[in-house]
């Protein structure tokens, strides 16, 4: 009986059954978050943010044990994210030919940070050397970046100190995760967080806004 139970432990998780789990998962994600809309002021501006959807990509290359399929499940991700919350907007009635440009926008943008995320979470669980504490900063800059766009681009000041201070929470979280770990320099992890986040809230205010405001 032993011997049977350890094989079946030992048993690996096809590629199909890893993706298929991360599409329904996005599909879940993408419905939960338009479903949760409105439902009070922080779950209104959780929901409706980057963070909230790609930040969940890091997490999913973090439980992935292979890097290639870790890093293909962060686009995977995004796009049935997009599909399940646009699905949901339409059978809510509040989608139309519209919102296609937007919904193109959001997908590319997930095709662009979701393999980056990805990445991220599958090598500070499972890297080698100082590149962790790196890919530890890629996802602290996620939600502390979108706390600089809250506060600086759209002065939500009080919604801004709540993902600034989530962000500082994540990078300590990080950083001493990978001092424990045993990470030689994994204090860059905190020092490149803030730099990470600015860059990336660059992005959102240079890029994401431009191509958000020409559809």
């Amino acid at each position: 009986m032993a011997t049977i139970t350890a094989s079946r432990r030992d048993t690996p998780v096809t590629p199909f059954v890893v993706l298929s789990a991360v599409a329904a998962f996005g599909l879940l994600l993408g419905w939960a978050t338009y479903a949760l809309h409105g439902t009070t002021p922080l779950l209104e501006r959780a929901t409706n943010s980057v963070s909230t959807w790609i930040i969940w990509t890091a997490a999913a290359g973090a439980l992935i044990r292979t890097r290639g399929l870790a890093v293909w499940s962060g686009p995977l991700m995004m796009l049935t994210t997009c599909a399940g919350y646009y699905a949901a907007s339409t059978l809510g009635d509040t989608f139309g030919a519209a919102g296609l440009g937007t919904a193109a926008v959001w997908a590319v943008a997930g095709l662009a940070g979701g393999p980056l995320l990805a990445w991220a979470g599958w090598t500070v669980r499972r890297g080698q050397g100082d590149v962790r504490a790196v890919a530890g900063a890629a996802i602290a800059m996620v939600v502390a970046g979108e706390g600089l766009w809250l506060g600086l681009a759209l002065r939500y000041w009080g919604e801004a100190a709540v993902f600034l201070a989530v962000g500082a929470l994540l990078t300590a979280f990080l950083t001493v995760y990978l001092a424990r770990a045993g990470v030689r320099r994994y204090w860059l992890c905190a020092v490149l967080a803030p730099v990470s986040a600015f860059v990336f809230y660059l992005a959102e205010l240079l890029v994401l806004d431009g191509l958000l405001g020409s559809v």
